[in-house]
Order: structure tokens, then C-alpha cells, then sequence
């Protein structure tokens, strides 16, 4: 979804601060740039690093500006920066909410986004949280990618659970059979729900139909993601596409967590 000048505008000024761009040293900048758009801004535009930002505002296509802005709000959100501001800087903190709603809105994403950064939160991990900001900022960039990303989110997510339960895991378990474990050690196999539950049948549809998702999840990172050799006239699946794999993870990974969290509670 496109995004407008005005809003642009808005995005382009609560990350460049009177010539600062967040918390950047200009060599800093430069590798961050150069990562997310593929642009070294500073040495690029040679000029600071605000200006340089402005620069690229002006010249580069909508998505890759966008691309570019996602990136540095994650970069904010996971620093210092946005807890400091939460509670000193309240004109900060509005600009933020503004800005952040500005972006959900374009990525077309808001259920993915928040449901990552709950998942970020809730498993502490440092390879969790690399896989969920790799796969996101890969949806668009690089689609493949993201799938392969996608399927390793599942897989993480389920060894996690069954390692923190006191659940030998077989080396010979794929992704399918993990996510049937948690399943089962979770008492939320679709067929073990009571007929005489209301809603019973629904429930059972719902269950299976998200216990699915680690099969279709690995049948397209096997079709289409990373991690498999492909011949020459191969040709990837489309962002849109990746958004589908991305989300469903991060549905199915989301529910299974907060099943472990209410196991543990009682």
C-alpha cells in the first residue's frame, strides 16, 4: 500500500534529527544502509548524515524508501532509544506511535509486525530474534529467503518448547513431527478434542488447519525457499507470497508459545 508525501515527510523527520539519523556514527550508517537498500548514503551523497537520508528520500523508488525506514525502526525499537524516549521525551513517543502506524499501513503487515514483536519479547532469544527480523525485512527484498527463514521459525520455536518441557528430542525429526509433539504434549491434537465441547468441530477444523501450516511451510520452502540446490530456469514465488509463508509462521508460532505459557501457569 502506498504511503503519502506528507506521510513520508513525517517518517523522514522523527529519524533525522537536525542532521543526526538515531544513534549512527556516519561509518555505522554507511554499513546499515548499505545492507538494507544496497546504498552507502554518506559516502554515496557526501554530505551528512541527515542530508544524505533526505537525498535518498528524494531519488530512490517508494518501496525502497520504505524498505529503508522499516529497517531503521527496528533498529529504534530494539535500542536504548525508544524506552529512553518513552519516558522523557513524550513528543518522541507520539511521533513514534504515529510513524509506526504509518509503516503497518504500508507494509500491509500490521498483524505480522506486532505478532513478531510479541514473539521477540516472549522467547528472549537471540537466534529467535535474528530469524524474526531476518525473515520480515526479507519478504520484499528477498522472497525466498524469507520462506526458507519462515520454515526455521517453526522449527525453533518447537525444539524450544519440547528442550524447555524436559522432551528428548530425536535428531531424526523434521518439522512436521516437532510440531506434532508439541501437539501432542500440549493435548491439542485436533482428534483428541471431546465431541461434546461446544463448538467442538470448529475447534478441531481451526487446530488442524493450523498444525497444517508446518507441512505447507516446509513444502514450499522445499518447492521454492532456501536451503535447496535449483535448476537454472527456477523462479522464486512473488513478496506476496512470502508474507503468506511469514505470517503463518509467526500465527502458528505465537499460538504454540502462549500454549506453553498457560502450561507452565498451571
Amino acid at each position: 500500500m502506498e504511503i503519502s508525501k506528507i506521510e513520508i515527510g513525517a517518517l523522514a523527520n522523527f529519524f533525522n534529527q537536525d542532521g543526526f539519523v538515531l544513534d549512527f556514527s556516519t561509518a555505522n550508517f554507511d554499513a546499515f544502509t548499505l545492507e538494507s537498500v544496497g546504498v552507502a548514503l554518506c559516502s554515496t551523497y557526501k554530505v551528512s548524515k541527515g542530508k544524505s537520508l533526505m537525498a535518498y528520500i528524494n531519488s530512490a523508488t517508494q518501496e525502497n524508501v520504505v524498505k529503508l525506514f522499516r529497517d531503521l525502526m527496528t533498529h529504534y525499537e530494539l535500542s536504548p532509544m525508544k524506552e529512553n524516549d518513552e519516558q522523557y521525551h513524550k513528543d518522541r513517543a507520539i511521533a513514534y506511535s504515529k510513524c509506526r502506524a504509518i509503516l503497518d499501513k504500508a507494509n500491509d503487515g500490521i498483524v505480522i509486525t506486532k505478532s513478531s514483536e510479541a514473539l521477540k519479547r516472549e522467547f528472549n532469544s537471540d537466534y529467535m530474534n535474528e530469524q524474526i527480523n531476518l525473515m520480515i525485512g526479507m519478504q520484499d527484498s528477498n522472497p525466498t529467503e524469507a520462506i526458507g527463514k519462515a520454515k526455521e521459525l517453526i522449527e525453533s520455536c518447537c525444539k524450544t518448547i519440547l528442550i524447555k518441557s524436559d522432551i528428548e528430542i530425536d535428531k531424526d525429526w523434521d518439522i512436521i513431527r516437532l510440531t506434532d509433539e508439541v501437539f501432542k504434549y500440549f493435548n491439542i491434537m485436533p482428534k483428541w478434542i471431546s465431541d461434546d465441547i461446544k463448538g467442538a468441530q470448529s475447534i478441531k477444523k481451526v487446530l488442524g488447519n493450523l498444525k497444517a501450516i508446518s507441512q505447507g511451510v516446509a513444502e514450499l520452502r522445499n518447492l521454492y525457499g532456501s536451503g535447496h540446490g535449483k535448476e537454472a530456469s527456477y523462479k522464486g514465488l512473488e513478496p506476496r507470497h512470502a508474507r503468506l509463508a511469514v505470517g503463518s509462521s509467526t500465527t502458528l508460532v505465537l499460538f504454540l508459545w502462549d500454549s506453553y505459557q498457560r502450561n507452565k501457569k498451571v
